[in-house]
């Protein structure tokens, strides 16, 4: 099972090698978001938070089958 905080490689995928840290775990979804893995780029409307919108760049999420959990 993959936690929030574990340490994991990823399996497949373009980021296939590449190795995190799990920030958050969706299990009904079964997806996990690894920081700095899988960054999208969002368009955003301004807002109180962000007076002029713009593109930000996130982590979404990967599926927990791709993922494997490294030994600490």
């Amino acid at each position: 099972m993959i936690k929030k905080g574990d340490k994991v490689s990823i399996l497949s995928g373009n980021f296939k090698g590449s190795k995190g840290l799990v920030i958050r775990v969706f299990p009904k979804k079964k997806k996990a978001i690894i920081h700095g893995i899988n960054m999208v780029k969002k368009h955003v409307k301004p807002s109180a938070k962000k007076p002029k919108g713009g593109i930000i760049e996130k982590e979404a999420p990967i599926h927990i089958s791709n993922l494997k959990k490294e030994k600490s």
